[in-house]
């Protein structure tokens, strides 16, 4: 039987396990499944420039990742959500072009399968991104 480890980030973590009661990650076995990250600080505060929260986002998928004794390396799987307004028809491709450059920045040359979804609304107001993904402890070595 596998064992099942939940991990919670210190700081933006706990105030959201403290307020909805969920964790940021599970790991069961070898495998780690995040929750949606979002492009908040400690404070669950937001940056004003959409470039900053995308990289904010990453920060917290990395931070979340180490909870359970995973990296941005390990990633074999990534789901991004990204506000878009009523009638859009495409994500922009600034989103994108920050998106590539953090995927190239953080995995060393591995490329994870991804799925980029447009959505109307997210968790909190102001929040324009969404990061989940899935991982494999030791496959990115």
């Amino acid at each position: 039987m596998s064992t099942v480890t939940f991990g919670i980030v210190p700081g933006y973590g706990e105030k959201l396990h403290e307020a909805f009661g969920y964790s940021g990650a599970v790991r069961v076995g070898d495998r780690v499944e995040t929750s949606g990250q979002a492009g908040v600080d400690d404070d669950l505060v937001i940056p004003d420039s959409l470039e900053d929260e995308i990289i904010q986002a990453f920060d917290n998928v990395e931070r979340t990742l180490a909870t359970v004794g995973a990296t941005w390396k390990d990633v074999i799987h990534v789901n991004s959500y990204h506000k878009v307004a009523p009638g859009d028809d495409a994500i922009g491709d600034d989103v994108n072009a920050v998106m590539a450059e953090q995927f190239r920045r953080r995995l060393g040359g591995r490329a994870p399968i991804w799925t980029e979804t447009g959505v109307t609304v997210l968790g909190l107001a102001a929040m324009r991104v969404e990061i989940r993904v899935t991982a494999i402890v030791g496959s990115g070595n």
